[in-house]
C-alpha cells in the first residue's frame, strides 16, 4: 500500500504485536499411520476387509428351522427308554399315637355314678315360611292405670292445664308498669355534680430512644493504631497495557 502525501505514519506499539499462544503449536500424532511422529516407532496397522460377494462360494444349506430330530428314524421313533425328573414325593406319615398328656381324665365323670342331666346348645334351625307366627313378646296387656281400661272401673282423672292469661287471678287489668320498668336517675341530675376524671394513656418523658453501646461493645485491646507495625501492601487495580508511564523533566 503506497503512502499518500501529507499522511503521517504512526509508530507501531509493541503491545499490539501479539504472537501465537502455546496452544497454537501441536505435537504430531502418535496413533495411526498417517501424520505419525517420524521420531517414534510406528507399529503395524491392520484394516478391516470388505464383505466378500457371492462369487466366493455360494452355499444353499437349510436353515435352523429345518433341523431333523435325531431320535426319528426311517422305521419310526427311537425305542430307547426315556426318563424324566419329577417332583419329590411326600413322605408317608404313619399313625401318630397320642401321648398321655392329650387326655383330661379330670373332666370325665366317673362311670356308673348318678349325675344331673347335661344339655348342650344346638345351632339355630332353618327358617321355614310356615313358621312365621308372632312371638309371645308381640302381645302386650293393657295398662291398669288411667281411664282407658275397657273392662275395669277407673276413678276420675284430672289433667293439669296451663295458667289462663285472661280471667285469672294474675290478670293485670290496669296494665300498670312494674317497679323494675323504671330506671334509677343519676344523682348528678338533681344534686351538685361532683368532679369527673378520665383515664388517659401513659405519657413518657421526652428523650433519645436510640440504642447506646455498652462497655462490652468496645474492644480496646484490638486498637493498634498508636503502635509500630510492619508495612502492609495492598493489591492495586489492573492498568491498561497501552498506558504511558509518567516521564518528567529532570530538575536542574
Amino acid at each position: 500500500m503506497s503512502q499518500t502525501q501529507g499522511e503521517t505514519r504512526r509508530p507501531t506499539i509493541a503491545a499490539q504485536e501479539r504472537g501465537p499462544g502455546p496452544a497454537r503449536y501441536l505435537l504430531p500424532n502418535m496413533t495411526g499411520c498417517q501424520g505419525h511422529d517420524f521420531s517414534r516407532k510406528t507399529w503395524p496397522a491392520y484394516s478391516f476387509g470388505r464383505k466378500v460377494g457371492t462369487w466366493f462360494g455360494k452355499t444353499d444349506s437349510p436353515g435352523p428351522c429345518h433341523f431333523i430330530d435325531p431320535t426319528v428314524t426311517r422305521s419310526g421313533k427311537d425305542g430307547t427308554p426315556h426318563y424324566s425328573l419329577y417332583a419329590r414325593s411326600k413322605d408317608l406319615s404313619a399313625f401318630k399315637t397320642p401321648g398321655p398328656g392329650t387326655y383330661y381324665n379330670e373332666k370325665v365323670f366317673p362311670q356308673g355314678e348318678k349325675h344331673a342331666p347335661t344339655f348342650s346348645m344346638g345351632s339355630r334351625t332353618r327358617y321355614r315360611k310356615r313358621d312365621s307366627t308372632p312371638a309371645p313378646s308381640t302381645y302386650t296387656l293393657p295398662s291398669m292405670m288411667g281411664s282407658h281400661v275397657p273392662h275395669r272401673h277407673s276413678s276420675a282423672s284430672y289433667s293439669m292445664s296451663g295458667r289462663p292469661k285472661i280471667g285469672g287471678f294474675a290478670e293485670d287489668k290496669a296494665k300498670a308498669p312494674a317497679p323494675n320498668n323504671y330506671q334509677v336517675i343519676d344523682p348528678s341530675t338533681y344534686q351538685k355534680k361532683p368532679p369527673t376524671y378520665t383515664m388517659r394513656n401513659r405519657v413518657y418523658m421526652p428523650g433519645d430512644s436510640s440504642q447506646k453501646p455498652g462497655p462490652g461493645a468496645h474492644s480496646p485491646e484490638k486498637v493498634n493504631i498508636h503502635l509500630k507495625s510492619s508495612p502492609a501492601p495492598t493489591m492495586g487495580i489492573r492498568h491498561s497495557e497501552f498506558i504511558c508511564p509518567l516521564i518528567t523533566e529532570p530538575s536542574v
